[in-house]
């Protein structure tokens, strides 16, 4: 682009997740290209997001937290529709000359609001980031939960189609999306998150691993996984592969379990409790640290180390001196530790799935692939703790380190952000009508009277019918009156 632009991003919760993580820092790069960047989000708690969205390098600004993530444990997605379109009302109505001014808008997670954005801003572009379909992230256990997704689902497509690009997060991904959406004739392309291959390792890094007695002084080759505790990221894989070296291999080796872990979120606790569970059936001696005074009494035999909640600085520590990152997770959607291990030239074993294909080079060039079967993961275990060389294992941390400076930065990210947004600034597309906004409101509205109905709640079902037919007014009369208020809307 031949001049400075101002983009926008539009993210419903601006947490310290992965998604959060390349938004943060696709919005730091495009910045630092010269243009005018902020991110527009329904919730940032200073106490839990990224240094950049409170330090003043980003400017962050929240609205629309005034409905619930969800009601009674449920509805979660519907709550996080209002939320978006209250979101996106502010960010209409409370400065349409900043609103009328913005070149382009980045919106990833709950493509809702790109119909919106485009039937207003006319001289806008609007990017769709997906991490990974919706729709084949929920479950779908009841006939009621089947029917009661169909006009979200059915949203999800008809609102992404409408945006003026697609991006993905890996090739695993676009195959996903194609698959969700066949109808969807925008071919969306690969842009990879990445990570910040210009850190330099700080000196309370050092000190933030040493000060900790099982850390301290240990000769003990170190397997490391990285995930949060939940069932689908497979941990159990790890466990048993470990289990599987000899007990000789076993003394002088320990496999360290870090992740995400949160005590209100019950399968966090109980995944946890069970793969303690399973280190008892396999005869593995463990322990769990949570924080620098429970390591104090960590004894110094144990096979297997579970770190919950480990701090960043811990996490830095732990992926510079292990031996080997296992990977268990199946068709992740792209995977950003494998990165972050093969910055610091750790070797990485992860599942032959989903986006390792992508970031890990098989064979021992920086890591290897393999089908999620034990055995195999401890024949890779085997090799990279004793049979590695101090020439293979530099050589070889070498070849990680190259790859991802050269194909995963922060500013290969950046550029290719840039490139993607130059490419729809030229394409033709067709304006947003009325209906196109509304539509969506129509096909839940429908549906979900129609469940209403069948369940024999008609009295529920004519308030639905109301809301949206109210809905559909009051979008109306709200669109005349903007566009009067401002006619650059």
């Amino acid at each position: 682009m031949d001049e400075d632009k101002v983009i926008v991003f539009i993210h419903p919760d601006l947490g310290i997740g992965g998604a959060e993580r390349l938004i943060v820092d696709a919005a730091v790069g495009l910045q630092n290209l010269g243009h005018t960047v902020q991110i527009w989000t329904s919730h940032c708690d200073p106490a839990h997001c990224f240094d950049e969205c409170r330090d003043g390098t980003l400017k962050v600004v929240v609205r629309g937290n005034r409905f619930p993530t969800s009601i009674l444990g449920r509805f979660s997605i519907f709550c996080a529709i209002i939320r978006q379109i209250d979101l996106i009302t502010y960010f209409l109505m409370e400065d349409p000359d900043f609103a009328s001014a913005t070149d382009f808008f980045i919106v990833d997670q709950l493509s809702v609001c790109v119909p919106i954005l485009r039937y207003f801003l006319h001289g806008s572009r609007t990017l769709f980031y997906c991490h990974f379909p919706d729709k084949f992230l929920t479950s779908r256990k009841s006939i009621i939960k089947s029917i009661y997704r169909i006009p979200f689902d059915w949203i999800e497509g008809y609102t992404t189609g409408l945006a003026d690009g697609i991006v993905v997060n890996s090739k695993f991904t676009a195959s996903m999306f194609r698959k969700a959406f066949p109808k969807i004739d925008v071919v969306p392309r690969v842009v990879y998150p990445c990570v910040d291959v210009n850190e330099v390792e700080k000196a309370q890094t050092k000190l933030e691993g040493e000060k900790y007695p099982f850390l301290k002084g240990s000769d003990r080759k170190i397997v490391l996984s990285v995930n949060r505790f939940e069932r689908k990221k497979d941990i159990d894989l790890v466990v048993k592969a470990f289990s599987g070296l000899t007990e000789e291999q076993r003394k002088k080796a320990r496999l360290i379990i870090a992740g995400g872990y949160d005590n209100r979120v019950a399968e966090n606790v109980e995944y946890h409790i069970e793969l303690e569970r399973l280190c008892d059936s396999l005869n593995l001696r463990h322990a769990t640290c949570r924080n620098y005074i429970s390591s104090l009494t960590i004894p110094s035999d144990i096979d297997v180390l579970f770190l919950p909640s480990v701090p960043s600085s811990l996490k830095s520590f732990l992926l510079r001196t292990a031996s080997i990152l296992a990977y268990t997770p199946e068709n992740e959607h792209f995977g950003i530790v494998p990165l972050e291990a093969m910055l610091v030239g750790t070797p990485v074993l992860a599942t032959n799935t989903g986006g390792p294909l992508e970031t890990v080079l098989d064979g021992g060039e920086t890591g290897w692939l393999r089908p999620p079967e034990p055995a195999e993961w401890t024949r890779i275990i085997t090799t990279a703790l004793f049979e590695l060389t101090d020439e293979e294992r530099t050589a070889l941390g070498e070849r990680a380190r190259s790859r991802v400076k050269d194909n995963f930065s922060k500013e290969s990210m950046s550029a290719t952000f840039q490139k993607e947004l130059e490419i729809i600034y030229k394409t033709r597309r067709r304006m947003i009508k009325f209906h196109d906004v509304m539509m969506p409101v129509v096909v839940s509205t429908v549906v979900i009277a129609g469940l209403l109905a069948g369940v024999g709640r008609t009295d529920w079902a004519y308030v639905c019918g109301f809301v949206g037919g109210g809905t559909y007014l009051t979008f109306g009369l709200l669109s005349v009156l903007a566009r009067d208020m401002n006619p650059r809307l």
